[in-house]
């Protein structure tokens, strides 16, 4: 057996702060790594030693092997945990940590290697009785022989890179006039991505449940799995709410789907913890093998709160040489647990991810809640890195209490100065169908409205705009030093009302008030009129009884913008507009900006290039996410300002079509 007594963790954020709290239970030192981005970063202040490693590129910080081997061996470590992404799947990296003595807490890189092409992986798979899903993966990676394979296989297919994962270099194609154009898309990705562009090509299923099973093995020959997660619930390819056990599960295909898990495991020699995912295909009732995630998952604490199990704690064990402390007898799944990702993006604007800082971050108190996170009021959600803010993980004792918890807490939890799908979650988890667990991988694209997220009724932006006009009348209360006897918004005409003018999304809102007296108002918004009295105030809310109903507002001010949020309305942002507003910068005809901070990867047509409406003109990357900015008419590239491998701020003028 090798001692573990010091762990440097080659990761970042809320999975950083996992492994330091079983380090912590374990009395291991923990040894965080940081990037100029996340200098105040939750996670290195909770760890034992903390190091400054380079730039807040995940190039120049997060996945230099060079700074993350020497900080080790400076520092003393005995072992490097990879959390996930970054280095966690590199077998480059699993090999340099032992030529260097450091214990990689993961699996051996014979195993990481044999999953790291999916190609491989398949071939691997179908040795060992693993049902696979048809298609095709070979070393002629030209496009005329992918879209010969495609072609002969029939539409639709699944174009997928064989290195990585998370959705990265995977495309559907449904006809055969979108095929070349995928592939070349698909390999640019895979390439930016993974550095390696080659593509299998997949038989689609239509109606499919992505269920993965957690699996386990030590370096005594020993292999487990402990149990399911359901993964179905995506966006991009991206999982958003996982739970286990899964609503389709019962303890036949579990046993049999299980058995297959575990023959993976051990046809990889399998050391320490991993994930098998499926395919289940909920028409024929079949299943195929996907991939092995050679690493912890995300969704983790999924798998944690149902078992009890501490899944960090057995991969330090497993790495230590120990053997597993539990057999696949004593593996019992205990109650339902559900986990939502909260992300900062726009589920309205194709989940397009969003930067800014977070004022305010809080969860109300439930029983059975759990929540992984390094973000705190303050926190910067940076363009480096991926936008999830934090895993919210509830357990009970049936799926319906976990959904009605999960529910409670999404209504509840305050999330301000930024837009997230908080919103979003809350409205999928209260679809009849998802909480029937009638779902599938397309599910969020079939059957959620996200033009209706978010919205609201006028009702309810009117509670929104009286809170925040309430939160600021009392601001401009405590800083009066004038006239203090005069009655606030006191006029000698007495109709004529104060008023405040938002813009709510891209709408006006209008609302007039007058101020009473003890705090009392009367609010008038077209034709209604809401008697008012303000019970408390201060920097972070308010409480009001509004047409005899008290409501506590949880309010953040970030210049002239109003983050309101209550149970009763959700999240609503306000921007109070300007008295007398600054003329607003004119757009530049035929101009095409950048909709968020980003690196530009391709710039996909030249000056004086006729373009089509819907023809890609940019491609950009920002938050782990690649988008391309397309031409909404037909015209000419009149000019280009960008260069690709640049990074630019929101709004960058990209280029400039003129109208044929």
């Amino acid at each position: 057996m090798k001692n573990i007594n010091t762990i440097l963790i080659a990761n970042r954020g809320e999975i950083a702060s996992r492994v330091i709290r079983t380090c912590q239970k374990m009395g291991i030192k923990s040894i965080a790594v940081f990037s100029e981005a996340d200098r105040n970063g939750l996670f290195v202040e909770q760890a034992d030693s903390a190091v400054f490693i380079g730039e807040s590129s995940p190039t120049a910080s997060y996945l230099d092997q060079d700074k993350i081997i020497n900080t080790a061996k400076k520092m003393g470590a005995d072992a490097i945990h990879p959390g996930y992404g970054f280095l966690s799947e590199n077998v480059g990296f699993a090999k340099r940590c032992a030529k260097e003595g450091i214990i990689f807490i993961g699996p051996n890189p014979k195993a990481i290697d044999s999953m790291g092409s999916k190609s491989k992986a398949k071939s691997l798979m179908k040795k060992h009785k693993v049902p696979v899903v048809p298609g095709y993966q070979g070393k002629d990676q030209s496009v005329e022989r992918l879209t010969k394979e495609a072609v002969k296989m029939g539409f639709p297919v699944l174009l997928k890179a064989t290195a990585g994962g998370g959705g990265k270099g995977m495309r559907i194609v449904h006809d055969a006039d979108g095929v070349e154009k995928a592939i070349e898309a698909a390999k640019r990705e895979s390439l930016s991505a993974f550095g390696d562009d080659e593509l299998i090509v997949e038989k689609y299923i239509a109606s499919g449940r992505h269920i993965e099973f957690q699996i386990f093995g030590d370096q005594h020959g020993n292999a487990i799995h402990v149990l399911e997660r359901e993964c179905s619930i995506q966006r991009r390819y991206q999982k958003v709410i996982e739970e286990s056990p899964s609503p389709v599960m019962d303890e036949k295909l579990r046993k049999k789907m299980g058995a297959a898990a575990v023959n993976a495991a051990k046809a990889l020699a399998y050391d320490n913890a991993g994930t098998v995912e499926f395919i289940y295909d909920d028409i024929s009732g079949d299943f195929y093998f996907l991939e092995v995630n050679t690493r912890l998952q995300v969704e983790h604490p999924v798998t944690e709160e149902v078992t009890g199990l501490d899944l960090v704690q057995m991969q330090i064990e497993s790495a230590q040489g120990l053997p597993l402390s539990v057999t696949q007898k004593d593996i019992k799944g205990s109650g339902y647990a559900i986990e939502a990702r909260l992300y900062a993006e726009d589920a309205s604007n194709d989940f397009l991810p969003v930067t800014g800082t977070i004022q305010r971050f809080e969860f109300p108190e439930v029983d059975g809640l759990r929540v992984e996170t390094a973000i705190r009021s303050g926190s910067e959600i940076s363009v480096f890195y991926d936008p999830m803010i934090a895993k919210i993980i509830v357990h009970d004792a049936t799926r319906s209490g976990a959904m009605r918890k999960m529910q409670y807490v999404l209504k509840n939890l305050v999330c301000q100065g930024m837009t997230t799908n908080q919103d979003f979650l809350l409205h999928l988890t209260q679809n009849g169908d998802f909480q029937q667990g009638k779902y599938n991988t397309h599910f969020i694209a079939n059957h959620i409205d996200l033009d209706a997220i978010g919205k609201k009724e006028s009702a309810q932006y009117a509670l929104a705009s009286i809170a925040a006009t309430l939160h600021g009348w009392n601001q401009r209360e405590q800083s009066r030093t004038l006239l203090r006897s005069i009655p606030s918004g006191w006029r000698n005409n007495f109709y004529g009302p104060q008023s405040e003018d938002y813009l709510i999304g891209s709408e006006d809102f209008k609302l007039a008030y007058r101020y009473q007296n003890n705090q009392q108002f009367e609010f008038y918004q077209d034709d209604t009129t809401y008697q008012t009295t303000l019970i408390e105030a201060d920097n972070q809310g308010i409480r009001a009884e509004i047409d005899g109903v008290q409501y506590a507002f949880n309010i953040a001010k970030a210049g002239n913008e109003y983050f309101v949020h209550n149970e009763h309305i959700g999240n609503v942002t306000l921007t109070q507009k300007d008295r007398f507003p600054m003329k607003e910068v004119e757009k530049v005809a035929g101009g095409y900006d950048t909709p968020m901070p980003s690196q530009i990867i391709k710039i996909l047509v030249k000056e004086g290039q006729a373009v089509k409406s819907g023809e890609g003109l940019v491609v950009l990357s920002s938050m782990k996410m690649e988008n391309t900015i397309e031409a909404v008419e037909d015209g000419v590239v009149e000019e280009i300002y960008a260069e690709e491998g640049s990074n630019v701020a929101a709004g960058f003028l990209l280029l400039k079509l003129k109208s044929e």
